[in-house]
Parts: C-alpha cells; sequence; structure tokens
C-alpha cells in the first residue's frame, strides 16, 4: 500500500511492480521518474557488479513517456505497464543486437521481438537494457571474454551464478522490477538462489520461444524478481501460444490464477541427495528449517529420490554437449579461437557423441520424465535446495576445491527439473554465517505453475523478511549504490 509521493530514487528502485503501479494509479510515481531512477540505479552498480551489456536510455524513457500517458488516461494496458524490465542478451529483441556473450556473434539489430519479449512489450513493460551471459549461455556461472566477470552484490569476490547472472544480479540490486532469465540447466534458479531473489523455471512450453533453442527443449523462458507476486505477473505477460514455436503444446496450458495455500495436508517430497556430491551443511540446515516449520504448519514431509537417479547426468550431457555442438557447428572454423575453451570444450564432446549416442539419452528421458510425472502424482510438490553450495569464487566455474570437473555436477538439484519439464521456483531462504544467500526448491506437476508460484505465495508470507522489498536487509555496495 502506498500513500504518499516517494522521491528518493533508492527507495523508488525498491519497490515492487504491484507497488509501483498502484502508485502510477493514484498519480503518486510517474513511469518517467521511476525508469531515470533505474537507469541511475543501473549506471551506479555496473562498474562494481558488471550486470548489463548495455543501457537504452532513449528507447526506455520514449517507451516510459507512453506509458505515463496511459496511466493519466486510465488506460493501463496491464499490471505492468510502466515497470522497467531487462533482457537477458540471449533473446530477440527489435532494434537490439543480441550477441549472445559471444565475441563471435554480430553486432548486428534484429527485426523481431521473440515471443516473451513480444508480450512484455505489448503489456506496456519498459526496457531499460540487456544483462550479461556466459558465451551461448553455455554454464551455470557469468563471465565471457565479450563482458567480463559479473559479480554477487552481495560479495563481489563470489559468483552470482548463471547463466541468467546479470539478470539476477540487477533485480538484487534494485537495477529494474522484472527481469528475463533462460534456463537450461538451472540458470534462472541458480542465479536466483545465489542472490537472494526469486526465479521462476515455467513448465516447458509455456512460453514461447524464438528461434529455436539450440539446446534443444531442456532450455525454459522465465521470470526473475524480487517478489512472487512479481514473477506471477511477468510470467502472465510473458505467457501463451506462439506459432513459431513448434515445441509448444497445441492446447492451452491451465491458467495462473494464483492465492497463498494452506499448508495443512499438503504432501511434500523432500529431495535431499543430490545427483552428485553432497549438500554444504549450511545449505541443508536452511532447508530442513523450512521443512521444520511447514511440518508445524501442518504438511507432511517425506524423504525422497528422483528415480532412476543413476543415469540422469549422463542423459543431460548428451543433451547439453550435443546442443554445445550444435551451436558450434553454425561458428566459422577461423573463429573458433575466440571463444570460450570451456564452451569449445563442451562443443567437442557433443561432437563426438554418436546418433545412437543421443537417442539412447532420449529415451532415456521420456522413460525419467514418465517416472517423474507418476511422483509428482502421490505429491503436492517437491522441496529441495536450489543448489547444494554457496556461492563460490568468481570466474571459477566450480567452487574451489569441490573435485567436482563441471559446472553440470554442482548443478545436479536443477538440470533433473529441466530433463523433465516440470515447473520449479526458487525462492530465497535465508543466508550462510558469511552473509551470501541460499535457496530454496519447489517443484510440482508439469503445467501446474500457478500450484507452484501459489506454494510460494504461502512461503513468502511466512517468511517475508527473506524477500528483497522496502525495509529488509539489501546487499550492500560501494561507490553510491545502496
Amino acid at each position: 500500500m502506498i500513500e504518499a509521493r516517494v522521491t528518493d530514487a533508492h527507495q523508488i528502485c525498491e519497490l515492487d511492480g504491484a507497488t509501483l503501479t498502484e502508485a502510477y494509479s493514484k498519480g503518486l510515481l510517474s513511469p518517467v521518474e521511476v525508469v531515470i531512477a533505474t537507469l541511475e540505479r543501473a549506471e551506479q552498480i555496473q562498474d562494481q557488479v558488471n550486470a548489463f551489456t548495455f543501457l537504452d536510455p532513449e528507447g526506455a524513457l520514449s517507451a516510459a513517456r507512453a506509458a505515463e500517458a496511459r496511466w493519466r488516461a486510465g488506460a493501463p494496458r496491464s499490471p505492468i505497464d510502466g515497470v522497467p524490465t531487462t533482457l537477458k542478451d540471449i533473446v530477440h529483441v527489435v532494434n537490439w543486437s543480441v550477441r549472445y556473450g559471444s565475441r563471435v556473434s554480430e553486432a548486428s539489430p534484429f527485426g523481431d521481438d521473440a515471443p516473451a519479449v513480444a508480450g512484455l512489450r505489448d503489456a506496456g513493460a519498459v526496457f531499460i537494457g540487456q544483462t550479461t551471459t556466459p558465451e551461448f549461455g553455455w554454464k551455470a556461472v557469468t563471465d565471457s571474454a565479450l563482458c567480463g566477470i559479473t559479480r554477487n552484490p552481495w560479495n563481489p569476490n563470489v559468483t552470482p551464478g548463471g547463466s541468467s547472472g546479470g539478470a539476477a544480479v540487477a533485480a538484487a540490486c534494485g537495477a529494474g522490477v522484472l527481469h528475463l532469465g533462460t534456463d537450461g540447466g538451472g540458470s534462472i534458479r541458480i542465479p536466483a538462489s545465489f542472490t537472494g531473489t526469486v526465479g521462476h523455471k515455467p513448465s516447458f512450453g509455456r512460453v514461447g520461444a524464438c528461434p529455436p533453442n539450440v539446446f534443444g527443449t531442456v532450455a525454459h523462458i522465465g521470470p526473475m524478481t524480487r517478489t512472487v507476486g512479481d514473477a506471477i505477473t511477468m510470467l502472465t505477460a510473458m505467457a501463451g501460444r506462439d506459432r513459431r514455436d513448434w515445441t509448444q503444446p497445441p492446447m492451452a496450458f491451465p491458467d495462473l490464477t494464483t492465492s497463498a495455500i494452506s499448508w495443512t495436508g499438503k504432501r511434500i517430497g523432500y529431495w535431499k541427495t543430490p545427483i552428485v556430491g553432497a549438500v554444504c551443511p549450511e545449505v541443508a540446515r536452511a532447508v530442513e528449517a523450512v521443512l521444520d516449520d511447514l511440518e508445524t504448519a501442518g504438511a507432511e514431509i517425506h524423504e525422497v529420490a528422483l528415480p532412476g537417479r543413476a543415469d540422469l547426468l549422463e542423459v543431460f550431457y548428451r543433451h547439453w554437449y550435443v546442443g554445445a555442438a550444435n551451436r558450434l557447428s553454425t561458428i566459422p572454423l577461423a573463429a573458433r579461437a575466440a571463444l570460450d575453451p570451456g564452451f569449445l570444450n563442451a562443443a567437442e564432446v557433443g561432437e563426438r557423441y554418436s546418433a545412437v549416442d543421443r537417442m539412447w539419452a532420449e529415451v532415456r528421458r521420456a522413460q525419467y520424465g514418465a517416472a517423474m510425472d507418476g511422483l509428482l502424482i502421490d505429491f503436492d510438490f517437491l522441496m529441495s535446495p536450489t543448489v547444494p553450495t554457496v556461492p563460490f569464487t568468481a570466474g571459477r566455474d566450480v567452487p574451489d576445491g569441490s573435485g567436482l570437473e563441471n559446472w553440470i555436477e554442482w548443478s545436479s538439484f536443477s538440470f533433473p527439473i529441466n530433463l523433465s519439464q516440470q515447473p520449479a521456483c526458487s525462492v530465497p531462504c535465508g543466508f550462510t554465517p558469511d552473509g551470501l544467500p541460499i535457496g530454496l526448491q519447489i517443484i510440482s506437476a508439469r503445467g501446474d505453475d500457478a500450484g507452484v508460484l501459489s506454494a510460494a505465495l504461502a512461503y513468502e508470507q511466512l517468511y517475508t523478511d527473506r524477500f528483497l522489498t522496502p525495509g529488509g536487509t539489501w546487499p550492500e555496495l560501494t561507490g553510491g549504490a545502496r
């Protein structure tokens, strides 16, 4: 509820979308002043955390002025009309050059919006700029030869995760309200966990994709925000059938009507053990404290193991690395020396898989997916840590001293849900003793995004102080940034 004008730029940048549009409707704020404050905030943080590939002040102010006129006329397009929004450097945007975080891509503007971008534009969202990604979004941290290292605002020495790291950092710093991310193995949920924000990977197909993703049907598009309510309104604007995306089902998904659930009688499967390695003790303690609270609130908690877990790492390798090889096939030999060596290695592994190897992975994926559908008949939700580790040194692909070989191994609470395509939301779950965020993952049946987000709303009501809202604990940055 907002009853008076807000003039302080930092305070404006802490407001969520619902509060902003209420203020617009009452004439207490205008989209223009909000976008000006947001652009200033983005510029303040850029040198410290490197969240943006570029900002578009001219385009943003033009869109904000149009939104302001609509609000003054009492005819806003949607609940996000005039709300500052960022787009990851991996989705197509009219008149923007999308580089995919790569030096080998062309800096030439696109002529069409991707489906998610078109939905947001039609709803009146104001695009302030583009956020960083690793090259082609190939890994779960955010650094690239094109843009450098993106850093975590809670501690710039550690990673914010990836591949939607720039979006998560912008959200955590108040440099925009709505942030578009993509998730092929955890790339929305991991950086949400590492930055204390909300990240929702929708059911596959709820949000259309065009052009088709080179990594195939493990890749999802979804919202990244500071509150669950903003994730819901953003997803509502992005979702829907787009005939350019053949992988979407021809029938409509269940609607996104949401309300906070009661935990009484809810059956929750506690997915405790990652596919690879172990869970850091501080992460396990934070998640299990939540489950104890939910049990006290009336939920039934049962430990579960994922079906077919022994094969899942190899199944994902054969999907992801063949996808990297697919992307590599479009790059001239002479340009390959400019690629991230890790991406190039992944693509070369993918090139060595045979057609039979890849089809084996498709069959095993189908068997696992069917078993996951069956598991979620027995449970209302699965819950797990979003990531088994805590944020680690920026510029590294794996935690120091972990003995892990690659990012996929420490992402093993997230990539299985890309294979099975259920909706999954990461919500803030407290902090480590060193002040680094921890995330809790909530999963439900395919198509039941409303269920996941309703559970996330109920969680937010229990743990309001964990979310980045006015009066809460925010990352502290130097150089004039909060």
